[in-house]
């Protein structure tokens, strides 16, 4: 027997998890995008004009973050889609397959800034260092500022924690590029540029790595990162009334939701109430792990091929 979830019962007791609740996002997306694209803008016109690697891919990496962030906004509000005929759980997959698309993106770039600077170390250009340094300083603050405005929210949602560490990490790589436009304003060691390309490539495979692993994970409907599979079923196995828990199957719905499917098996002489109560009582606490998509069947102890009683 179906029934609804724990959160929605009114006669479920104290009630004190929740999905996580992600504050209105909109206006933070809007703003990292429009300061973002700003200064990539100044970047691609400036290392143009002094024929800077570091600033031209950082420009490029600062591009795709652009995307990243106008992605992680799509993806945001697909998350809160509600269900139709056609689509159960709505579009909330979607913000998953996004986050996906979002760190291989990403890792695309690094093949192509890495490709350029092994070549520029070569034939490295002059290029005048403090200009380098005047523009990664005004990246700092535009990456910090835009970085600051998820910082509330990056543990509830991949997608936003994305794009807190590409933009937090864009501002570590400014700091990277002032110092090495210093370095190189009192040496001339103009290689120091592809140096600095090559470890804006290394920032940007740790930064990714992560989000790569854990959106390809969700995709394949994997148990999601922040959820411990036998903790899960541990805890379930602690209710009183259960004997056993099996086919159990968590995947995630979105970036922010979880689903969980499994049989309970119960004394076989519970009846339709007790059992009703018990299957509130495990969704209460499944609703700690942040699962709050629960279905259950319950299997009674005693069940052999001939005789087997079920319930849904």
């Amino acid at each position: 027997m179906e029934e609804k979830s724990h959160r929605h019962d009114k006669h479920a007791g104290h009630n004190h998890a929740h999905v996580p609740v992600i504050t209105n996002l909109n206006r933070a997306f809007i703003i990292g995008i429009a300061l973002n694209f700003a200064y990539v803008v100044i970047q691609i016109i400036i290392g143009l004009r002094i024929h800077s690697l570091a600033l031209l891919s950082d420009a490029g990496h600062n591009f795709l973050d652009v995307a990243g962030l106008a992605l992680a906004m799509v993806a945001f509000k697909l998350s809160k889609s509600k269900s139709t005929e056609k689509y159960t759980y709505g579009r909330k997959k979607a913000s998953i397959l996004i986050s996906l698309l979002n760190a291989v993106i990403l890792l695309i770039s690094i093949g192509a800034i890495g490709y350029e600077a092994i070549f520029r170390f070569r034939d490295p250009h002059p290029i005048p260092g403090i200009t380098i340094a005047i523009i990664a300083a005004i990246g700092i603050v535009v990456n910090g500022v835009s970085a600051f405005m998820f910082f509330k929210d990056k543990d509830k949602d991949i997608n936003v924690k994305a794009a807190f560490l590409h933009l937090a990490s864009d501002a570590l790589v400014s700091l990277g590029l002032v110092a090495g436009g210093i370095i190189i304003y009192y040496t001339g060691w103009y290689w120091i540029d592809p140096a600095l390309s090559l470890i804006i490539c290394i920032v940007i495979i740790i930064s990714t790595w992560s989000l790569l692993k854990d959106s390809l994970r969700l995709s394949l409907d994997g148990v999601p990162d922040n959820i411990d599979f036998k903790k899960v079923k541990e805890e379930v196995m602690k209710t009183e009334g259960v004997k056993d828990f099996h086919h159990l199957h968590i995947w995630a719905i979105s970036t922010i939701e979880n689903a969980l499917t499994g049989h309970l098996v119960v004394a076989n002489d519970l009846g339709f109430d007790k059992i009703t109560a018990l299957k509130r009582k495990v969704k209460h606490s499944l609703e700690h792990f942040n699962i709050h998509h629960a279905t259950l069947e319950t299997e009674f102890e005693i069940c052999n091929d001939e005789v087997c009683n079920t319930e849904e």
